[in-house]
């Protein structure tokens, strides 16, 4: 079958199959039309299909030897590649997302499959800890005990709208828990189905080459009722979103009703607050508005680490600095916006804060939006500390191109406005060594302590793919301060300790045995070992 027939197919593991339910059609933003092509949901019996087989390809999926994982990994990125300008093409029409953007999101979803590919060669990530017998210990002898990480069973992920590759059917939720041994079903993001199925396909096609079981992956288009269904799903064992605050909590909730509850690991709403203290404007004024500005307005604002919060602390240098912030943000254009409702979304926030008492337009961009293309306007507005604090609505994000500015009186406000914040996936501070040592607060503590990313000048927008990423952070960032979504260490939500106690060496897994097989490093007695 050629990648044209399979374009709006479901996946239901190796077999591509026309879903059951509903009928919908994709929307390009940009044209303001809708795509002739078709799609169909599955039905609930289809979806417990592709459960089902994923929990059958689980065992002898998760038996695999980590060489043959990784291969697989590889062999996705591979097919990806491979999709060409087809799959750029449609990626573009279904977000509106320039191309030079999209070809450098698919470079970062094959860059992440190969990492977890070459994190499975290396192997040391399953944290073998073994503590031998010691037979004649008195009072009591001990027993042989080793201890190492091992997949959960099959999990859901559920692809995002801001990100159609590097968060969606290939992105990293799915290619950390393959990493980990577990298979995978994908629930396709509506906003960009046939982008979706083109990556089942270099998927499905990658299992294939390389032998995976049937039922290691499978994609489907579905309603909430049935992406609910998958969540409550007995075989089901961790679950895996990003999106909005109110899709999160609802499938956490699904996840706790369940008999046996699992884990959600949903990366949620963040406003993301940028702290300036006045040293750092006297220093570089211009070259901190002008970042401000670009990082408010980079990809129409639609990165979950989008800087919606800004924090400055009242001096001589806060009028320039504002206005310079408001002309960048004047010469803005407004642009094309993911989809229509995201669209509505955005426009509507702007305008429910704008019309507050005590919040002042500080600019938007000096071109209309254009309803026909989707367009997001971008806008910066301000307030003060104790209209910010007397209303909880100012520190709710906004999805798209805007930045509340909060201007306090002293250092006392700006401590209280960051003691007030919910939990953020980011934390900015700007200033200057000399402003840190005499202050009465603790500035890094105090953001820190509300976020999983904290940093010290530059701007929060984007997601360096790296070893040392935490991509996560306290509630309602995440629901999992503990985890990751971005990076190698986000393999790790897809796992469980478990110990073998007096295995026979033959029995052991290889990350175990006492020849060490893999070559990996091993804890053994408290000394990290080969």
């Amino acid at each position: 079958m050629q990648t044209t027939q399979l374009l709006t197919a479901n996946f239901i593991g190796n077999d591509a199959v026309t879903g059951d339910n509903d009928v919908f059609q994709a929307f390009a933003p940009a044209q303001g039309e809708t795509l002739a092509d078709e799609f169909t949901n599955v039905t609930p019996e289809q979806a417990d299909l592709a459960v089902e087989k994923a929990a059958a390809a689980f065992g002898p999926y998760s038996r695999l030897h980590p060489h043959e994982r990784a291969t697989f990994i590889d062999a996705i990125a591979a097919e990806i590649d491979a999709l060409g300008d087809a799959l750029i093409d449609r990626a573009v029409l279904e977000s509106g997302l320039p191309t030079a953007r999209l070809t450098g999101e698919r470079g970062r979803t094959t860059g992440q499959l190969r990492l977890f590919a070459n994190l499975l060669r290396e192997g040391s990530w399953v944290d073998a800890r073994i503590n031998p017998a010691l037979p004649d210990r008195q009072p009591l002898p001990r027993p042989d005990l080793r201890r190492m990480l091992v997949p959960l069973g099959p999990v859901v992920v559920f692809g995002a709208s801001n990100f159609p590759l590097a968060f969606s059917v290939a992105g990293g939720d799915t290619a950390s828990a393959l990493a980990a041994g577990c298979p995978v079903v994908c629930k396709a993001h509506p906003s960009h189905p046939g982008t979706s199925s083109l990556v089942g396909v270099a998927i499905a096609r990658a299992a294939e080459k390389t032998g995976m079981p049937d039922g290691v992956f499978s994609l489907l288009h579905a309603d909430n009722e049935v992406a609910q269904s998958l969540v409550a799903h007995p075989a089901i064992k961790a679950a895996g979103f990003t999106g909005s605050r109110r899709g999160g909590l609802a499938l956490l909730r699904v996840a706790q009703e369940r008999p046996e509850p699992i884990p959600v690991y949903a990366e949620m709403s963040a406003v993301n607050p940028v702290v300036i203290l006045p040293g750092a404007i006297a220093d570089n004024a211009p070259k901190v508005a002008a970042g401000l500005a670009a990082s408010i307005t980079l990809g129409v604002g639609q990165f979950c680490t989008n800087p919606g919060l800004v924090f400055l602390l009242e001096s001589d240098q806060t009028e320039a600095f504002l206005e310079t912030v408001a002309e960048k943000i004047r010469a803005s254009a407004p642009a094309t916006m993911l989809n229509a409702g995201i669209c509505s979304a955005y426009q509507k926030g702007v305008q429910h804060i704008r019309v507050m008492p005590g919040v002042h337009l500080l600019a938007e961009a000096d071109t209309d939006a254009d309803p026909t293309r989707t367009e997001g306007r971008p806008a910066v507005l301000t307030t003060t500390t104790p209209l910010y604090l007397s209303n909880d609505e100012l520190s709710q994000e906004i999805f798209g191109p805007s930045s509340l500015i909060v201007v306090c009186q002293d250092e006392s406000e700006l401590a209280e406005c960051i003691a007030s914040l919910e939990g953020q996936l980011t934390a900015t501070l700007y200033a200057t060594p000399d402003e840190l040592r005499p202050s009465a607060y603790n500035w890094i503590d105090l953001l820190q302590n509300k976020a999983g990313r904290v940093l010290f000048g530059g701007f929060p927008t984007g997601v360096e793919v790296a070893e040392a990423m935490t991509h996560g952070g306290p509630f309602p960032a995440t629901t999992d301060s503990r985890t990751t979504s971005v990076g190698t260490a986000a393999i790790l939500r897809w796992v469980r300790p478990i110990t073998y106690q007096s295995f026979p060496d033959e029995l052991l897994p290889l990350a175990l045995q006492n020849a060490n097989p893999l070559g990996i490093w091993r804890n053994v007695d408290g000394v990290m070992t080969k």
